[in-house]
């Protein structure tokens, strides 16, 4: 695979090393460490924690605090978790939620305590509908990723018959819609659903079968999306498996096992492992293992608020004014947000599963 460059101009979080700021300053990660699906929060946290500490090693004179709270990735247990994150005045801003179930459940809280927060990977694309002014995803979302990846499924993957199976949550739900639109008569006659912590897809498995498609889109996360494919390779099934960003980890091949040879990805987050010198800082935070999905785009969004903390700001106010007039490049793309917090130019990005390994296929949108 070939090397992506960083951008001339990107910000880093160690800037020119001469940043002031109190003490007593810190941000905070939310999200999932532990649960199902813990190892896409995972990412987010390493990337963030990468950037903390390159800031404070370079920044003698503004060392800020990184505090971590874990909401196992559950929309019923994030609003207690963030109602504690809001209720530490020290916290300046936020880098969270990675999900779109828990980041709809804790929005408000944000917004009442005018925190500003970022996300580096929830999708859903009514996040930045519901008026908040302190939620900027620092993504694209899932009106992006859907029509993107219908494009690759029918295009690149020459797909005549598609199943789009989705799960119980926002995310799966909201992005399943989006495919479903952009397919139109490809996917109209093979549908389905799943829910969180199914082991058995035995149903949909005969369904999808029955159908006879060329690809299975499954919308959703990879705890799901993995035991899935395994089912569906195991009765038969030689088509290919396509998921998005929520199932693009090597947590899935993990859990898939050798069927996972016939998947591929769609994603709105820049491979970490192709820039090089990003790639080895990361492996010093996360015990030797490469960037995955988001890791870069969580590094990007704790150099932005590191950067406003730096530039001399000491309240919460002061830090949401300095987000919503950003515009400046980070690792893995453009950050300049519209007045709803959706990011003003997004790309999505194609990946497959090659000898064991997800492998970055290009742009696809």
């Amino acid at each position: 695979m070939t090397n992506l460059p960083v951008p001339p101009d990107a910000v880093t979080p160690a800037g020119d090393g001469k940043a002031t700021c109190s003490s007593g300053i810190s941000i905070a990660y939310a999200g999932a460490e532990t649960g199902a699906n813990a190892q896409l929060g995972i990412n987010i946290y390493n990337g963030v924690q990468l950037a903390v500490n390159q800031h404070n090693k370079a920044n003698p004179g503004c060392q800020v605090a990184f505090k971590k709270f874990d909401t196992e990735g559950d929309p019923g247990k994030a609003p207690g978790v963030v109602t504690q994150v809001v209720n530490e005045p020290d916290i300046l801003g936020a880098i969270g939620l990675p999900f779109s179930g828990e980041s709809k459940a804790t929005g408000q809280i944000f917004q009442q305590a005018g925190l500003v927060h970022l996300t580096p990977s929830a999708t859903n694309p009514s996040l930045t509908k519901n008026g908040w002014t302190t939620f900027f995803r620092a993504l694209g979302n899932d009106s992006v990723q859907g029509p993107a990846a219908a494009k690759f499924i029918t295009g690149k993957l020459q797909a005549k018959k598609v199943c789009v199976i989705q799960d119980d949550s926002d995310y799966g739900i909201g992005l399943a819609t989006a495919i479903n639109g952009a397919l139109g008569g490809a996917a109209a006659d093979c549908q389905d659903k799943v829910t969180t912590g199914q082991k058995d897809f035995s149903a949909v498995v005969s369904k999808i079968i029955n159908a006879k498609p060329d690809a299975v889109f499954y919308s959703g996360y990879y705890a799901e999306g993995a035991p899935l494919d395994q089912q569906l390779v195991n009765k038969g099934y030689t088509g290919t498996f396509v998921g998005p960003d929520g199932v693009k980890d090597d947590q899935f091949i993990k859990l898939a096992g050798d069927a996972s040879g016939n998947a591929f990805f769609t994603c709105p987050c820049v491979p970490g492992e192709l820039l090089p010198t990003f790639a080895d800082a990361y492996k010093g935070v996360s015990g030797g293992a490469a960037p995955g999905t988001y890791s870069l785009e969580g590094y990007d969004s704790a150099t932005i608020l590191l950067k406003g903390i730096d530039s001399g700001i000491k309240d919460r106010a002061g830090l949401l004014q300095f987000v919503k007039n950003y515009n400046a490049d980070g690792f893995s793309k453009h950050f300049q947000w519209d007045a709803t917090g959706e990011l003003a130019t997004t790309a999505v990005y194609g990946y497959k599963v090659e000898n064991g390994k997800i492998v970055y296929v290009g742009t696809i949108s």
